[in-house]
């Protein structure tokens, strides 16, 4: 396959790239094999897909954190604190994933809906049920979504209500098991399985031990939520003497395939062992305003070398869209460092050198995202996956506006970050397989 246009994407952080008359070769396994520049690459006249003066081509975004399940409740009860959410809304909404045909509805909407906004990648948790997860699996697979999954485990019992959770430790751990093997025994390459705890509050202690050692034992991907709100990282601290990120370590959880979503109170020694042991985060920061009272520091991570994208948090955050995302980023940013509190002295009010652009975000969704699960996407480069989205800014109806007596296409880029939706997303390919929805 041969693809011809415009090129965007962000080699590092704070780095863009755009190459104009860009041919991209694409192999039959829908691998990148070569990209040629310039005028004389775009006069082949081979069997090309052409892009048109007002179209670009953007690597495929990727969302390190989903709450599979959780699909149908977003944006709703987002007034209330997080474990009154938990427990008054979204618990009782994924013990009803027991009902398959409940289960297939809703996870075929969501698979569809985030293709739709451009998600090519998606780390999903998904409920304790091993039947509609392992469905969520063959969803995506049969959809050409590129995947990670997990089973979540949860046995604690003074935490999960009775409803709701593992029947019991060693059945969570059998059940993490059976559903390793099953993806790993699926006929595809694009989803590939984690070990789930929900969080360390849902898990007894022997729970995260025998999940540390399955972890170990098939070197899966792991994921889970890390000192997200004040109520989580001080239970941690409370049960255990230490901190999410000390724990979930001594635990054998943090590996260069661990995941861990939010991070907003991670400490300086927090990061030092996340980058220490390669592990990555997911940058939500949509649902961070709502459920987590805090802003995690991306341009301290950044600064620090940490492996980080960005994650929707469906449904704690109320947007399919990583681009909307991609916005809510450099906002939260914004604010930390400007702060927001009239009533203190301007010199007081944030936290100096906290902001990111538009070229970091960018960075985030798609490069930063594939580093942070270990994978080549998210970069048009010679043996990374062909991942890619197409975006129009001629369609009509579209709150992308572009002035092409003004506009340079790194302001286009701009432009896509800040008003694109998915009505401009007008074609997707994932690992060289159109799977744009009719």
């Amino acid at each position: 396959m041969l693809v011809c246009g415009t090129l965007i994407h962000a080699p590092e952080p704070g780095v863009i790239e755009i190459i104009e008359d860009a041919l991209v070769t694409v192999d039959q396994t829908g691998n990148i094999v070569g990209i040629e520049r310039g005028p004389a690459a775009s006069q082949q006249d081979d069997d090309v897909i052409r892009l048109t003066a007002n179209q670009y081509l953007l690597p495929g975004l990727v969302d390190l954190h989903i709450h599979a399940p959780q699909w149908p409740q977003m944006g709703k009860a987002l007034h209330l604190p997080l474990n009154e959410w938990l427990q008054e809304y979204t618990f009782p909404l994924e013990a009803k994933y027991a009902d398959l045909a409940f289960a297939r509805v809703a996870y075929e909407s969501l698979v569809d809906n985030l293709l739709a906004n451009g998600t090519t990648t998606a780390t999903y948790f998904g409920t304790v049920h091993l039947e509609a997860t392992k469905l969520l699996a063959d969803i995506a697979v049969d959809k050409g979504q590129r995947a990670v999954i997990g089973k979540v485990a949860m046995d604690n019992g003074a935490e999960c209500p009775d409803f709701y959770r593992d029947e019991t430790t060693a059945s969570g751990l059998e059940e993490t098991r059976a559903f390793i093997e099953y993806v790993s025994g699926l006929d595809n390459d694009l989803v590939l399985p984690a070990v789930t705890p929900r969080f360390i509050p849902s898990c007894t202690d022997e729970m995260l031990d025998g999940l540390g050692q399955i972890a170990g034992e098939y070197g899966c991907h792991v994921q889970t939520h890390c000192s997200e709100s004040d109520w989580e990282h001080n239970y941690v601290i409370e049960r255990h003497g230490i901190n999410d990120t000390q724990s979930l370590d001594q635990f054998g959880l943090l590996t260069e395939k661990t995941v861990l979503a939010h991070g907003n109170l991670v400490c300086d020694s927090d990061m030092d062992t996340i980058k220490g042991r390669s592990s990555g985060i997911a940058h939500c920061p949509l649902s961070n305003f709502y459920l987590s009272h805090a802003v995690f520091p991306v341009r301290k991570a950044l600064d620090r070398g940490l492996k980080l994208g960005l994650g929707t948090d469906i449904a704690g955050g109320a947007s399919p869209s990583i681009f909307h995302n991609c916005q809510v980023a450099i906002t939260a940013s914004r604010a930390l460092e400007d702060g927001v509190d009239p009533g203190c002295p301007v010199h007081e009010r944030g936290t100096p050198g906290s902001r990111i652009d538009y070229r970091e975000a960018f960075w985030m969704a798609t490069t930063g995202g594939g580093k942070a699960l270990g994978l080549d996407i998210g970069l048009f480069r010679p043996g990374y996956a062909f991942d890619a989205i197409v975006i129009d800014t001629t369609v009509a109806d579209s709150n992308l506006l572009t002035w092409p007596e003004l506009d340079t296409p790194d302001d286009i880029l701009q432009k896509i970050i800040y008003n694109a939706d998915r009505r401009n997303i007008v074609r997707t390919w994932v690992q060289g397989r159109d799977v744009t929805l009719d």
